[in-house]
């Protein structure tokens, strides 16, 4: 018998899908409900119906914090990731090498568990300079051809540097931002809950 989408045909339970990220996934500075994870659910609810976004994202974290409480997030009980992680390490301008382990280590524990995984990529800020740049862009599509998982190559597509789609601090999105990354991303997410619903 066919499940809707959005539905586990394994377990006939809803397809939940786990967003690990900053303050670009918690929401910093939107309004109750206008989160990303919140704003792509409701994206989903005519795509996939049984689909749940769950907001893993923390303010201020780097890739060393969301490693530390994955083991906690899986526990959430989620089909499906996404890691939406590493602004604040390119920000903050840490080691290429410690972002790579750092994600290596989310993605490996992921494998381990069996979720299907969404990888969103993040670039560094322009004036760390092309040599610090180019070796922190490199990490993502990397990991996501050692882990044959999706990528989604840059989180901010369409929206950074660009005033009217952010908030004053010209870092974090604004409502019309937002909504640009959610149908920017939407068909890589329908993706992914087709891979969690098998």
């Amino acid at each position: 018998m066919a499940v809707a989408p959005g539905v586990s045909a394994a377990t006939g339970q809803p397809v939940r899908i786990l967003m690990l990220g900053d303050s670009l996934t918690s929401g910093h500075g939107l309004i109750k409900g206008g989160s990303l994870p919140d704003r792509l659910q409701e994206a989903l609810q005519k795509a996939a119906p049984g689909s749940q976004v769950l907001n893993a994202g923390v303010s201020g974290d780097t890739t060393a914090g969301g490693r530390s409480r994955l083991a906690w997030s899986l526990v959430a009980q989620s089909n499906a990731l996404i890691v939406a992680l590493g602004a604040n390490d390119g920000l903050r301008g840490l080691a290429p090498e410690q972002t790579y382990a750092n994600l290596n280590a989310i993605l490996s524990a992921a494998k381990k568990a069996g979720l299907p995984v969404l990888l969103a990529g993040m670039r560094a800020p322009p004036n760390l300079g092309p040599e610090y740049g180019d070796a922190f862009n490199a990490v993502f599509p990397r990991l996501a051809a050692e882990h044959n998982v999706a990528l989604y190559p840059f989180l901010l597509e369409n929206v950074v540097a660009r005033p009217e789609l952010n908030q004053d601090d010209g870092i974090h999105p604004n409502p019309k931002g937002v909504a640009v990354i959610v149908n920017n991303m939407l068909p890589f997410v329908l993706k992914l809950i087709e891979q969690a619903g098998q």
